[in-house]
C-alpha cells in the first residue's frame, strides 16, 4: 500500500463521496466522519454531473465507490481528470480496477478497506501520492509475453533502492535525499528503471516491478 501522511487536524482533508448504493455511500460517510482529519464536504452517484459537484464543493480529494456488478464501469470518471483532483477508487475487482485504471484513475483500493486505512489513502492522495492495493496490481497491465521476465535487463541493487523509493511517491529531488545523492543521479537511476521495465510512467514502473516481485507494497 502506498500511503503516507495525515494532514493535521486544523487542517481537515475536503472529501467528495461518490457511491451509487445509498447504504454504501452512508457507510463510507460515518466512518470517514468518525476518523478525524477529514470533512465530507458533499455526495453523490455516478448519474450526477460530477464535474459540477466537484466546483460547487472544492473537495481536497474524491472517494468514488464503484459499487458490484453493474456498478463497476468507471461512468463519469474520465471527464475527472480535467478539473486536476485526486481521486481514490474503491474497486469491488480486478476488472473494476482496471477499467477505473484506464480512466486515468491511479489511486486504488478494495472496497473492504479499513476506515484507518481509507482515511490514510484518502491523505495520502491528496498529498500528491500513489495508493495502490497489493490485490488490485495484477490486472492493470497486460499479462507479460512469453520470455518477457527472463530477457528484461536485471536491476541494480541501487536501481532496486530507488524502485522502492517510487513505490512510496518520492519526486527525484526526495530521492535524492533520501539516498545522499544528486538529483540528477536519481533523475539518471529513475530513467534507468522505466527504460529497463518497458514502462512510461513511474507508476507504471511500480506495477510492472510488483507483478515481477521486485518489490512488494
Amino acid at each position: 500500500m502506498l500511503i503516507d501522511r495525515i494532514p493535521p487536524a486544523s487542517s481537515p482533508l475536503r472529501v467528495l463521496v461518490i457511491a451509487d448504493d445509498p447504504l454504501a455511500r452512508s457507510s463510507l460517510i460515518a466512518s470517514l466522519e468518525n476518523a478525524g482529519g477529514l470533512q465530507v464536504i458533499g455526495q453523490g452517484n455516478s448519474d450526477d454531473d460530477v464535474g459540477q459537484l466537484c466546483r460547487q464543493t472544492d473537495p481536497s480529494v474524491v472517494l468514488w465507490d464503484l459499487g458490484w456488478g453493474a456498478g463497476r464501469e468507471s461512468r463519469g470518471l474520465d471527464g475527472l481528470s480535467a478539473l486536476e483532483l485526486p481521486v481514490v477508487v474503491l474497486a469491488a475487482d480486478g476488472e473494476a480496477a482496471s477499467n477505473a485504471w484506464a480512466a486515468g484513475v491511479r489511486n486504488l483500493l478494495p472496497r473492504q478497506v479499513e476506515p484507518d486505512t481509507l482515511a490514510r489513502a484518502l491523505s495520502a492522495a491528496a498529498d500528491g501520492l500513489t495508493v495502490l492495493d497489493a490485490s488490485l496490481v495484477g490486472g492493470l497491465l497486460p499479462p507479460a509475453g512469453p520470455g518477457e521476465h527472463d530477457e528484461a535487463e536485471p536491476l541494480t541493487a541501487r536501481e532496486i533502492e530507488v524502485l522502492r523509493l517510487l513505490a512510496e511517491g518520492l519526486p527525484n529531488k526526495g530521492i535524492a535525499a533520501r539516498l545522499g545523492v544528486s538529483e540528477h543521479t536519481a533523475k539518471f537511476h529513475v530513467n534507468a528503471i522505466l527504460r529497463k521495465l518497458g514502462a512510461q510512467s513511474r507508476t507504471e514502473a511500480v506495477v510492472r516491478a510488483t507483478r515481477r516481485g521486485l518489490i512488494l507494497l
